[in-house]
């Protein structure tokens, strides 16, 4: 895998999880909004990812190349070993939260009770969001740490490489 390659593979991950923190902190900001344009509460929102760049799943990779490394002879290791590098990661959609429901409150004084004194209240749990906030926070600090460790080493060798 090529420096640049790990730079865009660490680059992708930050983007993603900044994206999901948006989306989370878009979730935490509605999560009392009783009415949207189309005049119901506001759903709650999750983000979706994928590998980039692969037509193949993680799982199938996997299980052939630990076929092939456990292979006695080693033919196929290195013939395959850079056959499937990563490519980072990518935003897939954005959709609604429609298996968890919403929160029915009675507020008979609230403007949009129903009938019987009761108001339907988004889908969001401030918990729940929170800790998916601190998890795309940590994911995003993991990818930091990996872009500078990749950046620490390509320093490295152009200072080793000026030396010559």
């Amino acid at each position: 895998m090529g420096l640049f390659k790990a730079f865009d593979i660490s680059a992708s991950g930050m983007t993603a999880e900044r994206y999901r923190m948006d989306i989370i902190s878009e979730n935490l900001a509605n999560m009392n909004t009783t009415r949207t344009e189309d005049g119901t509460p506001y759903r709650r929102q999750v983000v979706t990812f994928q590998e980039r760049g692969s037509k193949t799943p993680f799982s199938n990779i996997l299980d052939e190349q630990r076929d092939r490394y456990a292979d006695k002879w080693g033919k196929y290791r290195d013939k395959y070993q850079n056959q499937y590098s990563g490519a980072g990661v990518k935003v897939t959609g954005v959709y609604d939260d429609e298996w968890t429901e919403m929160k029915m409150v009675y507020d008979p004084a609230h403007p949009d009770a129903d009938e019987n004194g009761y108001v339907m209240y988004p889908n969001v749990d401030a918990v729940t969001e929170f800790v998916n906030l601190i998890d795309a926070s940590r994911a995003y600090e993991a990818n930091a740490t990996a872009f500078e460790a990749s950046k620490s080493m390509a320093q490295r060798g152009l200072s080793i490489g000026g030396q010559a």
